[in-house]
């Protein structure tokens, strides 16, 4: 049976990785990282990354390797948790998708359940405020290729949350409808055209998960 679930995050801050800031300044993409692996606590951990780009770093970055217009560059981490993939690393759950483009980085993890996955975005959470969790896919069930998709409903308000559950029980969303939008919009006291703003911010942001 197949298990897991596949997560993308976002972080919109430069400063939240080291690799981010570097492709922010070099006006780059960085699109894959390798990261060795501690084998002894005196040994420290070291990230590679590529840069196609002409570029003159600052800072701890050495070049390890040139190809044309592309330079390889590795950088020796300090010890502490100072960047979501080594936040990661902790929880075991290693980045299988990296990508650091114009202040921003996206990556995709692993969980192995969604207990393992909540544990691992409160910590992101809480170490780096300014993620936005992008889209959760959980693996198919049985023999069935099914793709299924959990929402993340964190990102509706209260208010949204309570137009949507309202106009489903009534049965809003069903065909034929079992209420209109004047119904739903008296029984939560609001007029026709808020229900319809209500609901129209609150499918854009569900629909970003689902698709």
């Amino acid at each position: 049976m197949s298990s897991g679930i596949r997560a993308t995050v976002e972080f919109s801050t430069p400063d939240i990785c080291p690799v981010v800031e570097h492709a922010t300044e070099a006006g780059a993409t960085v699109d894959s990282v390798a990261t060795s692996v501690r084998p002894t606590a005196d040994v420290q951990c070291a990230t590679e990354f590529s840069i196609d780009a002409e570029y003159d770093p600052e800072g701890d970055l050495t070049p390890v390797f040139s190809h044309g217009s592309t330079e390889r560059y590795r950088i020796v981490h300090d010890d502490g948790i100072t960047c979501p993939c080594e936040c990661l690393g902790q929880f075991g759950c290693p980045v299988t998708r990296y990508v650091a483009r114009d202040g921003r980085l996206t990556v995709v993890f692993h969980a192995a359940d969604y207990d393992q996955l909540q544990t691992v975005v409160g910590e992101l959470r809480e170490r780096f405020p300014d993620v936005d969790i992008k889209r959760f896919v959980r693996a198919p069930a049985g023999e069935t290729a099914e793709d299924s998709v959990l929402i993340d409903r964190s990102k509706l308000t209260d208010r949204q949350l309570e137009v949507l559950e309202t106009a489903h029980e009534m049965g809003y969303f069903e065909n034929p409808r079992r209420a209109n939008a004047t119904e739903v919009a008296e029984a939560l006291d609001i007029n026709p055209s808020t229900l319809r703003e209500h609901l129209s911010a609150a499918e854009t942001k569900l629909l970003g998960d689902l698709l």
